[in-house]
Order: structure tokens, then sequence, then C-alpha cells
């Protein structure tokens, strides 16, 4: 019987394909598309609460899900924050951001070890709050992002009042995303605690025992 992909795996798919949007449309740089962009990652970003909402109700939690899911929200996060380090206005320290997708490529290949060992690394409460607090910082960005756009586009008293806004917003990205990276980092050693037995058998035992 031919299996179908399910609804949760979808859309996971999907918000994929709309982090690579994003990043192009980012890179790019024009106003439009800066603007563009802050809407598609909302958007994505909304779409990882619903895939893990209908796979509960639906109780359709596959491996696949389970794997690429978070895996998926990492090239969301990550290719926000390094499209940030090109546009030289926001003053995103690229070393920062190196630090915050190294923590994510190290939880991710604990995820794989647990996998091959048959078990599911579960969330811990530091990484919950290390993603809601990675998405407030990235919309905070998106938001100075987004007036800094606008400017460029309108004019007479509106645009001097969002150079009001931005001129008071602008020293936000490099604080911001330097938490951002101290929090990950946390959140890294208590995932590195919490499966150290793991780690340590990886590293020791043969693949086939």
């Amino acid at each position: 019987m031919k299996r179908k992909m399910t609804l949760p795996n979808k859309i996971t798919l999907t918000r994929a394909a709309l982090a690579i949007i994003m990043f192009l449309l980012m890179i790019w740089q024009t106003p439009v598309a800066l603007i563009c962009a802050s809407l598609i990652f909302a958007f994505a970003s909304s779409t990882d609460w619903v895939d893990g909402k209908i796979a509960r109700s639906t109780n359709s939690y596959t491996p696949f899900g389970a794997i690429v899911d978070p895996f998926v929200d990492k090239i969301l996060v990550g290719a926000a924050f390094f499209a940030f380090t090109e546009i030289s206005y926001l003053d995103v320290p690229v070393w920062a951001v190196f630090f915050i997708i190294l923590r994510e490529l190290m939880v991710s290949t604990l995820r794989v070890l647990a996998a091959l060992n048959n078990k599911v690394l579960a969330a811990e409460r530091w990484g919950k709050f290390k993603t809601a607090f990675q998405l407030i910082a990235l919309g905070v960005i998106f938001f100075i992002v987004d007036i800094h756009a606008l400017i460029q586009l309108t004019s007479g008293n509106f645009k001097h009042c969002l150079e009001n806004i931005y001129y008071v917003l602008k020293i936000l990205p490099y604080p911001v995303t330097v938490i951002t990276a101290a929090i990950t980092c946390l959140s890294a050693i208590t995932y590195l605690k919490n499966n150290w037995d793991m780690l340590k058998e990886s590293w020791s035992l043969p693949i086939d025992e």
C-alpha cells in the first residue's frame, strides 16, 4: 500500500521552502523584499505551532517529523540571523550568530545520536525558552528592518515619525543578538549535561553493539 506523507510533515517541508525564500529576499535587500521576508518569517514561524498541534491531535508523529521538524526550525532561525549580518545598518555581530548556529548543530547531532540509540531527545525547559527568545529577538530585528524599509518607501510626516522610531530602536540588534547567543549557549550546556552518558556511550561503543 502506497504511504502518503502526513499533513504535519508537509507543513514542515513548506516551512523549509519558506525559509529559503525568506533568506533570498533578505540577501536581495530591497525595501519591498525585506518587508516580504519579514512577513514570510512571521508566517513560517506560526506553522511550527500548527504542525505540532495537528500531530498531537491526530496522533500522526513520525520518525521523519521528529528529526526534520526541529532541524527546519534551526534552518529558519539560522537563515534569518545569518542574513541579518549582511545588512550593514543592523550591526548584528557575526561571532554571536556563529555561536547560535554552532549550538543548533550540536543539539541536532545529539538528536541523531539519540535516534541511533532508539531514543528521543526530549525538549529541555532551557531549550523551549531559547526557542521563544530567538523568535522574539528575530521579531524585534525584523521590526527594525521593516521600519527602515518603510522610511525609504514613504515621505512626509509619516516618514519623519518612522525616522524617530528607528533612531530609538537602531541600537537594539547588537545587544539582542548577543543576549540570544548567551541564552542559546546556556541551553546547550543543559542538553550536554543531561545527555552526557549517551554521548560517552556513542564515542566508545561500536555501532553494531
